[in-house]
């Protein structure tokens, strides 16, 4: 009965829309590119997609079958399997939990640069003078105008995670105005988010195809482009390689958190969810090489700006060190002037031979960058040479959002839904008070993201809070349906909701080759782990105006090993509290038993 009164979506393409908008993030933008120029641009599309094939689409399949037959969110779910499993869903909201904390900092920055999108002139284009205005800010000019944007003007960031500090209340409003937002998209459950989906899930490809059309136009953008799909084949040799594109894939689809689970929950017994996993699933992926060509034009135009901008320094010192006519040397004969006053004028030379530098377009292509130097940094410092800059910093900023709110729906969804499947939280509490406490607790431990060391307690749970316990919750899931539920029993639960059994191919993926590559990656994860070493963060040091490397405290490293250890100990705590629950249960029956054939007797 229970069931049977569950909300529903309005239409399929209202839950193909949602898991678009769940799996399509900020990850597509700002990973998938630096993996593609980390391991030999077009080469990567060759490992990519065949992990794509081998593991992420069966596992999407399987997540969205799990939740479709079952109508409960992650807990149900796998509490209904066996009561053995509970855990495993509960380990999947714990993981939830931790990436709804630090994820909507990510929108909260958003949402900061977007509003400062709308000025005359963009704060991060040049660096802001001293308080008696003589020069510029020491800091600011040892880095760059967008370092100094993001790292003082952002987050004011300190120079150690053992330096804390006050609230930044400018990010502190901005993620308030972040979780406001999220509450509203959330607060009717699945009959609001499924409105919202047909904005988050449509409008970032309508700013990307405007960004593709406005960066192939920008001069040198095709070398970016150029870089990107040509293969450096060597790369297929490196192991790593293959590692990074089944993660990406892995954590591109948004597996493991539960939130496809939910959100095949409120699907219709009937609903063709075979098709929908092959779809979305594309969709995403094309969504990464099409947001990478986006990237890829951008970071030609910045790559070729870059260049050209360090071949007019060295014209303008060699001119003026040595008096030549300015018709004579131009960027193209750089080289050959250097070379030729190296020779002929050795002393004079030498005394600027320290402020020459190596003007090299491949070197600056070849610098890579992923995560929030790209989105924050990067990009930034293109937007500010372009044309009518404060429309593009607009669009693009506003785009993120979307994406970063596309994917909260999802990560939110995950938590709420096993919550509404406890009968005491769905008769005490209305849908609006639940999803407003949630999001109410999930702010007000965010704020400690917005202090002046929030930001190394961001890359904290960035790095540790999920990767290890959705390796192990996915390949838990796997094992568990393909040999404690058992395969036969799945394509039964399958065919009784499409008509149809699975064919050869999905049962081989769940068997065989999912299982196995999923071991794979654990094993190497830890392995990974355990080589690295004591746990290492990058500072911010204000001196330099760069990051260098530090080592966690020692309250840090164990604070990892509890993000690490937190989430999947809860798979060995529940099977153990249900053994134990069961024990008592059969103890008191075999005791009520004994009683009533003594009193027989």
């Amino acid at each position: 009965m229970e069931k049977e009164s569950r909300p529903s979506w309005d239409n399929p393409m209202q839950f193909v829309l949602a898991c678009v908008s769940y799996a399509v993030g900020l990850g597509n933008v700002w990973r998938f590119p630096y993996l593609c120029q980390m391991h030999g641009g077009g080469g990567f599309m060759i490992p990519y997609l065949i992990m794509l094939f081998v593991e992420g689409i069966p596992l999407f399949y399987m997540e969205l079958a799990i939740g479709q037959k079952m109508r409960l969110g992650s807990i149900g779910a796998w509490s209904a399997i066996s009561p053995y499993l509970g855990g495993l869903g509960i380990a999947s909201v714990v993981t939830s939990l931790y990436l709804c904390l630090y994820y909507n900092v990510i929108n909260a920055w958003s949402f900061w640069y977007l509003f400062h999108s709308f000025q005359a002139v963009l704060p991060w284009s040049d660096c802001p003078v001293n308080s008696n205005r003589t020069a510029y800010l020491e800091e600011c000019e040892v880095a760059t105008p967008t370092q100094y944007f993001f790292f003082r003007e952002t987050l004011n960031i300190s120079s150690s995670i053992d330096e804390n500090g006050g609230v930044h209340m400018g990010q502190a409003l901005c993620l308030l105005l972040a979780w406001l937002i999220v509450y509203l998209f959330i607060v009717k459950g699945v009959k609001s988010t499924g409105k919202v989906v047909y904005f988050t899930a449509t409008f970032p490809y309508v700013v990307l195809i405007i960004y593709l059309i406005r960066g192939v136009t920008l001069h040198g953008a095709l070398n970016g482009v150029k870089y990107m799909f040509t293969p450096k084949m060597e790369q297929l040799a490196n192991p790593q390689t293959w590692i990074n594109a089944a993660t990406q894939i892995f954590f591109s689809l948004g597996l493991g958190f539960g939130s496809l689970i939910a959100f095949a929950s409120y699907n219709h017994h009937n609903n063709n969810f075979e098709n929908q996993a092959i779809t979305v699933s594309l969709i995403n992926s094309g969504t990464s090489i099409f947001a990478s060509i986006v990237t890829f034009s951008i970071y030609g135009f910045k790559a070729t700006f870059n260049y050209e901008s360090c071949l007019e320094r060295m014209r303008l010192l060699l001119m003026n060190t040595f008096e030549l006519a300015e018709d004579t040397v131009h960027i193209d004969n750089i080289s050959f002037w250097i070379t030729d006053l190296n020779r002929t004028q050795p002393e004079q030379f030498a005394a600027i031979a320290s402020r020459i530098e190596t003007c090299s377009l491949e070197a600056e292509l070849d610098t890579a960058v992923e995560g929030t130097g790209l989105a924050f940094i990067v990009y930034s410092e293109a937007i500010k040479n372009m044309p009518a800059a404060q429309l593009w910093s607009v669009l693009y900023f506003f785009m993120l959002l979307l994406l970063g709110m596309g994917s909260m729906l999802g990560n939110v969804t995950a938590i709420i839904t096993p919550l509404r499947d406890f009968k005491v939280l769905a008769h005490s509490l209305s849908n609006e008070t639940l999803n407003g406490l949630v999001c109410l607790f999930c702010l007000l431990l965010g704020f400690g993201f917005t202090t002046r060391s929030g930001n190394y307690w961001f890359t904290m749970f960035n790095e540790y809070g999920a990767t290890f316990s959705l390796l192990f919750i996915v390949l838990l899931e796997i094992v568990t349906v393909s040999y404690i539920y058992g395969l036969k029993r799945f394509e039964k639960d399958i065919e009784d909701m499409l008509g149809r059994r699975p064919n050869w191919y999905w049962k081989i993926m769940w068997v065989a080759v999912s299982p196995l590559l999923l071991i794979s990656l654990f094993v190497f994860y830890i392995l990974n782990y355990i080589q690295g070493g004591a746990p290492t963060y990058q500072a911010w040091d204000k001196d330099v105006g760069r990051s260098v490397v530090k080592e966690y405290p020692v309250y840090g490293q164990v604070f990892i090993t509890l993000l690490l250890v937190s989430s999947v100990s809860c798979v060995p705590l529940t099977a153990l509290y249900a053994f134990c629950t069961r024990h008592q249960r059969g103890v008191r029956v075999s005791e009520n038993a004994g009683h009533s054939v003594t009193s027989t007797v």
